[in-house]
């Protein structure tokens, strides 16, 4: 017998109907008699099949770091896995990658499976690869980092999770796989990057005060900021808009509220505009 496959999708179709799926262009089964071929021809008419070398295969999975910012504190999203390995411990989020997907898509839906997180600022990190970072077989995990605005979601664990939760990054308990790993490189790539991008506003609600976002960043950064010298700065770029609202409920003097223009940041940026702090 011999099936052609037009496509990804059929072509994987194929594959799931035997089982254990085929792994190779030729598979023997004695209680058919039958050699069973695959063709794959792809949008340029080519078999795809005679590209295909036997080697071991790694498994790929994809691990999503979510950061969130409430009341002072950065924070991060972990589940409590509910299947071994590490059963019971804390964790990123993440899962292995469908044969039909792209790994932006793999993470995406890891994450909203997971963590019921969905339609969040979300960003390929790096590619973590030792040979011993999970204990079942070779996996290589791409990493990703989200920016939520935590008081948008209530994450719900669901799928292989027993739970989940926020938790402050200077109290992130022993993380199973080389989870720990993973959080520390993008909590360094989000260091970085703030003050290069924008990407800080994702952390904030819609309508902000100048004081939190200030101390947004020196959170972010570890470090104090001068206040005259980080306002002059973030008001001279034309990014922010006043609002004509003030802070409602607080102890203090209520401060007056803005808002980022995002239009205006696209609008600049297109010109040759470098968002700087």
């Amino acid at each position: 017998m011999r099936y052609f496959a037009s496509n990804r999708a059929l072509f994987a179709a194929l594959a799931g109907t035997f089982h254990p799926p085929f792994q190779t262009s030729f598979e023997h089964f004695p209680c058919l008699s039958v050699y069973i071929t695959l063709s794959f021809f792809n949008e340029f008419g080519l078999n795809a099949m005679p590209f295909t070398y036997e080697y071991p295969r790694a498994a790929l999975t994809v691990d999503c770091v979510v950061f969130g910012f409430d009341e002072g504190e950065l924070k991060v999203m972990l589940i409590q896995r509910d299947l071994p390995p590490f059963e019971g411990k804390w964790a990123l989020p993440g899962g292995f990658v469908r044969v039909d997907e792209t790994l932006d898509e793999a993470a995406r839906r890891e994450l909203e499976e997971e963590t019921g997180i969905g339609k969040v600022y979300l960003e390929q990190l790096y590619t973590f690869g030792d040979l011993q970072r999970d204990p079942r077989e070779r996996v290589v995990s791409v990493a990703y980092y989200a920016l939520v605005k935590l008081g948008e979601y209530r994450i719900k664990a669901t799928t292989d999770a027993r739970n989940a939760a926020w938790f402050g990054v200077s109290d992130i308990p022993k993380l199973a796989f080389d989870h720990d790993k993973i959080l520390a490189a993008a909590l360094q790539r989000l260091q970085g990057k703030v003050r290069y991008q924008p990407i800080g506003f994702e952390l904030l609600p819609p309508k902000f005060t100048l004081s939190q976002l200030q101390h947004l960043y020196e959170t972010v950064l570890e470090q104090k900021l001068d206040k005259r010298n980080f306002r002059k700065k973030i008001q001279g770029m034309g990014l922010l808009v006043e609002l004509d609202e003030i802070e409602q409920d607080v102890a203090h003097r209520a401060a007056r509220l803005h808002r980022f223009d995002q239009k205006r940041y696209d609008q600049l940026k297109k010109r040759g505009f470098n968002f700087e702090l």
